[in-house]
């Protein structure tokens, strides 16, 4: 198995800082695992590294596409797998960073996404009914085919119900029955987060906030709205960009914006806390002057390097 080591957590934790300092002393790469970073143009508010932080440490997976193209977490994990394996050739260890749960785990636990492989045709059709006849009868497709895993989807949640019902049409196996093949391990992982109290993250990522706009957020946020408008992109479901739209068509103060940014990213931070809380495997390193050292000693006891 290939060795790893995680670095995730809340947005503003000093994810970024801490990976690259475990970079220099490991020999390592560093993988972004953050949905936004992968798109160009897109610097200041996904808060990626500088080429002056990076400090001569390489990085991976980011500015790899233009905004107008969507990215999901099978893509996601189909391109780090390559990426992964090419770092373990050169003889450096693979260090992910990045605060997108989602996307972490589901590559380090090797998850199969042959449910992103269905023919456009059926979701469409799928679509359609939604459209013409109402969500719920969308879900009662999926109840026949599949009741156990509808149980523990909303009938509201329709690309989870589309795509569900699009594996089965596509492979004939149900997700109950895709969910029960086993996984086979392809890395042997060290996560770690980093343990802030709620009160100092939350100020921490008000500050960032702050210092995003004092760098230019605003004129890279008006860059993408010229070119793309209001385009329901990927790229713009992340917080930092959609909530300037308001503000260049007169409906918001700027301040209005930055407050909604603070907002939304304490928001964000939460919903990280809880994805990554649910993860007993985790070592939550507590930020303080031992924390590197100590995550170090925790990496060569795991991983045995």
């Amino acid at each position: 198995m290939i060795p790893i080591v995680v670095v995730a957590g809340a947005t503003a934790s000093g994810k970024t800082a801490l990976s690259i300092e475990l970079a220099k002393r490991l020999s390592g790469e560093i993988v972004s695992c953050d949905s936004m970073q992968v798109y160009k143009g897109m610097d200041i508010g996904t808060a990626k590294p500088t080429k002056t932080e990076m400090q001569g440490i390489p990085h991976h997976m980011i500015d790899i596409l233009e905004p107008s193209k969507n990215f999901s977490v099978a893509d996601f994990c189909t391109m780090a797998r390559t990426v992964i394996s090419n770092i373990a050739n050169r003889g450096k260890l693979p260090i992910l960073t990045g605060g997108t749960g989602l996307y972490i785990d589901s590559l380090i636990n090797n998850i199969d996404f042959a449910e992103e492989t269905g023919k456009s045709e059926i979701r469409d059709k799928l679509f359609a009914i939604a459209e013409n006849k109402g969500k719920d009868a969308v879900y009662e497709i999926l109840l026949k085919i599949d009741p156990e895993y509808a149980k523990t989807v909303h009938p509201n949640n329709l690309k989870r119900v589309i795509r569900a019902i699009e594996l089965y049409k596509t492979t004939g196996m149900t997700v109950t029955e895709h969910n029960l093949l086993p996984k086979t391990q392809i890395y042997e992982s060290v996560y770690f987060c980093i343990d802030w109290d709620r009160e100092t993250l939350y100020s921490r990522i008000n500050k960032r906030v702050d210092q995003m706009i004092a760098s230019g957020l605003e004129n890279e946020a008006r860059t993408l709205y010229d070119e793309y408008g209001r385009q329901n992109f990927t790229a713009f479901a992340g917080i930092g960009y959609k909530e300037f739209f308001d503000y260049f068509e007169g409906k918001k103060t700027l301040s209005e914006v930055i407050e909604e940014i603070k907002q939304g990213t304490r928001r964000y931070a939460k919903r990280q806390l809880s994805w990554f809380r649910r993860n007993d495997k985790i070592y939550w390193l507590k930020p303080d002057e031992n924390m590197l050292e100590n995550a170090i000693d925790i990496i060569k006891q795991e991983l045995s390097i």
